[in-house]
């Protein structure tokens, strides 16, 4: 039988890579990788007019559509993309000091309901005590005026002071202009390193973020993977077939990242990069697989649910497809770098 033809969008990580390229490939899949620089570009294309038969996909974008009854996508626990969140929170240092500071303030974030955003109101509530309900929430592009792409994320179950920036200013523009207090998101604004008053509000934010997981064992989900509910139902055995393909292409670049003869990225200090990574997190910082990532997935819901993005608290297993690893030793090119 010929192989399944699927299209799958996503951005070209590292972790990715060996399956672009093709030198990792899912069984019974004639699988077209589809480069797409910007994340928000794939969502948009991918909720919206369903282009690609898999694709990544926004975590908290799935989790509310999924809770609210839209069963377009399933999900399997692949996550290209996770990032500590708190480097990327940015503030007037003349109006802002500590996290208290925020609350009753403007903040700005490209769009409310993006992960990232989730991800550091919760951690700002929960670790610092923020009052969310008192933050006026201004949404915009960064980096120009206008909107953060066409999303077609659902908007909160109910009132959240959400204010559109009409304004011909970018976020990043308001911020050194005193308009708002602070920005989040999934991108620092421009003017942080050059305006003296724009700084970090975790200045120390290497240790600060080491110690939250150390504490409280999370490295924020991002992005997960997505399949088009039809082309699943069609050809279940792809939920598998892909996830031990992009399992097997992040273990190869993992091999491979470890590799400092000749460095493969651009960090000079990659062996030190790679010896914190195996004294706290113990070798692997991104595994795959639900049971492996249930504490990180189960805070995310709790915080869609307590930001009024969900009305019920789901339980992680619910919320993806099985999958199974059928190759239990890797047979992976061994060829380094």
């Amino acid at each position: 039988m010929a192989p399944l033809r699927l299209t799958l969008a996503c951005g070209a990580y590292d972790r990715m890579v060996p399956l672009a390229t093709g030198e990792v490939r899912p069984r019974g899949i004639d699988l077209n990788f589809l480069e797409v620089h910007h994340p928000r570009d794939i969502f948009d294309r991918m909720v919206a007019h369903q282009e690609f038969d898999v694709s990544e996909l926004s975590a908290s974008e799935f989790i509310t559509r999924y809770v609210a009854g839209d069963r377009s996508f399933v999900a399997i626990p692949v996550f290209p993309s996770r990032a500590f969140r708190h480097s990327f929170i940015a503030v007037n240092s003349n109006n802002i000091k500590k996290p208290g500071d925020l609350n009753g303030k403007r903040i700005g974030v490209q769009l409310y309901t993006m992960t990232a955003a989730v991800w550091q109101r919760g951690l700002l509530q929960h670790e610092y005590g923020v009052d969310l309900g008192t933050i006026e929430w201004v949404e915009g592009m960064m980096e120009k005026p206008g909107s953060h792409g066409k999303p077609s994320a659902l908007p909160p179950l109910k009132p959240v002071r959400i204010t559109a920036n009409k304004a011909n200013k970018s976020l990043s523009e308001l911020l050194e202009d005193g308009d708002i207090d602070a920005t989040i998101g999934a991108d620092p604004p421009a003017c942080l390193g050059k305006a003296q008053h724009i700084r970090r509000l975790f200045p120390d934010f290497h240790r600060v973020e080491r110690e939250y997981y150390q504490e409280t064992g999370i490295f924020p989900i991002m992005h997960l993977i997505a399949i088009r509910r039809d082309v699943y139902e069609q050809n279940k055995f792809i939920a598998s077939s892909i996830f031990e393909a992009m399992n097997d292409s992040k273990e190869l670049a993992r091999k491979r990242m470890s590799y400092t003869t000749a460095l493969r990225y651009m960090l000079p200090w990659l062996p030190e990069a790679l010896d914190e990574i195996q004294n706290v997190f113990g070798g692997d910082c991104w595994p795959y697989g639900v049971d492996e990532n249930r504490k990180t997935l189960e805070s995310l819901i709790k915080y869609l649910h307590e930001q009024l993005m969900i009305d019920r608290l789901v339980t992680v297993d619910e919320l993806f497809v099985p999958v199974n690893l059928t190759r239990f030793k890797l047979n992976l090119n061994d060829s380094l770098p």
